[in-house]
């Protein structure tokens, strides 16, 4: 099956209707005034990231990036996801300036390179002894890289599977499949499922963004043989196969979700499959670093795992880095070079193993993770899930329909920051009860309606 490509000439160069994420900032750039040199001459760099636990790992060991680069003082702004992805978004595209390192995603890497509005890293990372670009896994690395250069390096890759308490299944006499389908999992969470004890039977996301709810949904649209858009730019989330695709994932998360399952994203799930509060959690690969620390999960050693679900595929991940960059408008590169090489490097990955635990290890990045001893001892059970899933992640194997645009989890145009989070509310309502499925989908359908026009008629670029 081929995938075609949508033409350059009908790629937006700039999101629009940023001008209140930009206003937003107005208060942040007047705390950050004047940050670009400190006392004693020392370089501030201005670092903006998600909250998620290994960013907030990569803080807690900044006193070895002090010793390393006693010349550079990192100023962190920590953000949960959705916050971080307006702020960063909204500094980014208007010429802010108030960050010297953002962290985006393969979603904005090639976009924002195109436009010109992050640097090309990959000089930096060919001069840097020892950096090793390409041990970077060829996936992760070829969605961070524009025209063969890498504009954003990966802090994590992922794509996604299923994690589910081995232990529970034995006892119950379950036997999750090699290639489980969504059927499958209803099943398992119905029999696994103890409202009483407050025992979810799978735990999913569901709150409103399209980083959110929308990256497993999307996954489970595309192997029911939904899209976005056809060929001609069509919008179809009114289709029967988006519908059965979403009125599955808000019943299923009615029936055996968490409780509060509309307002509960990545880090709740987190949080409750960990705490030992659900039988399965479907989501990002990342998740290991979490699940298999002993240090802060009740169920580290008890989860196996197993591909994403599907429908109609061959399978069904999504393929996702959190990767670091530089914005155009920073006035000190070298600098936050230092940073970004020193948080993304082979040696950083050992010393997360060796002070905080191999099961925090970013993974998902390089390939030489994969081969240290202490990792692969802790990492039996996920890794070779983790790099099948990755190596599977692409739209010929996990979509039935063809689409005109690249992505698994996201549709890769500009306008989707706009798009993906006006969806993910409508369905995050569904899922919260305030309304049905169908007008929920009947809302989406004229958002995108509106997006799609704007490419048949050219305007969209």
């Amino acid at each position: 099956m081929k995938f075609s490509p949508r033409p350059a000439a009908q790629r937006r160069r700039a999101p629009g209707k940023l001008k209140a994420a930009a206003a937003a900032l107005a208060v942040l750039a007047l705390a950050l005034t004047g940050c670009s040199a400190s006392a004693g001459g020392k370089t501030d760099i201005v670092v903006a990231i998600v909250a998620n636990p290994q960013m907030n790992d990569a803080i807690s060991l900044q006193d070895d990036f002090r010793k390393a680069y006693p010349d550079v003082n990192v100023k962190f702004v920590s953000l949960p996801e959705n916050e971080a992805r307006a702020k960063i978004t909204a500094s980014v595209a208007t010429g802010g300036g108030e960050f010297d390192v953002v962290m985006i995603s393969n979603y904005e890497t090639e976009m924002w390179a195109k436009n010109g509005w992050i640097s090309n890293l990959q000089p930096y990372a060919d001069k840097t002894p020892g950096y090793d670009p390409d041990d970077f896994i060829p996936t992760i690395k070829d969605a961070l890289s524009y025209q063969d250069n890498l504009y954003s390096v990966p802090f994590y890759g992922e794509s996604s599977f299923v994690a589910y308490r081995k232990d529970l299944f034995d006892k119950a006499g379950l036997t999750m499949p090699a290639n489980p389908t969504w059927d499958d999992i209803k099943v398992f969470a119905a029999k696994l499922d103890d409202k009483k004890n407050d025992f979810a039977g799978v735990c999913l996301r569901g709150l409103a963004g399209w980083g959110e709810v929308m990256a497993p949904l999307d996954t489970m649209i595309n192997t029911y043989g939904g899209q976005w858009f056809d060929q001609d730019w069509n919008a179809k989330l009114d289709s029967p196969q988006v519908k059965s695709a979403v009125n599955d994932y808000v019943s299923l998360l009615n029936a055996y979700g968490q409780p509060g399952a509309a307002t509960s994203g990545y880090g709740d799930c987190i949080t409750r499959y960990s705490q030992g509060k659900a039988a399965m959690w479907y989501d990002a690969t990342a998740m290991v670093s979490s699940v298999e620390d002993p240090k802060s999960s009740k169920v580290a050693g008890q989860t196996a795992y197993a591909p994403a679900p599907v429908k109609n595929t061959a399978s069904a991940g999504w393929l996702y880095s959190w990767s670091l960059a530089i914005p155009n408008t920073s006035k000190n590169k070298d600098a936050a070079w230092d940073f970004i090489s020193w948080m993304t490097n082979k040696d950083y990955i050992k010393l997360v193993g060796n002070r905080i635990g191999w099961e925090r290890v970013p993974p998902g990045s390089r390939l030489s993770t994969y081969q240290i001893p202490e990792y692969a001892k802790v990492a039996q059970a996920y890794a070779a899930p983790t790099l099948n899933a990755m190596n599977n992640a692409s739209q010929e194997n996990s979509m039935v329909q063809q689409v005109p645009y690249p992505g698994l989890q996201f549709v890769g145009i500009p306008e989707f920051q706009d798009l993906g989070t006006q969806v993910a509310q409508q369905i995050s309502a569904a899922i919260a009860g305030q309304k049905s499925v169908e007008d929920a989908l009947e809302q989406a359908q004229q958002y995108a309606q509106v997006v799609g026009e704007s490419y048949q008629t050219g305007v969209g670029k």
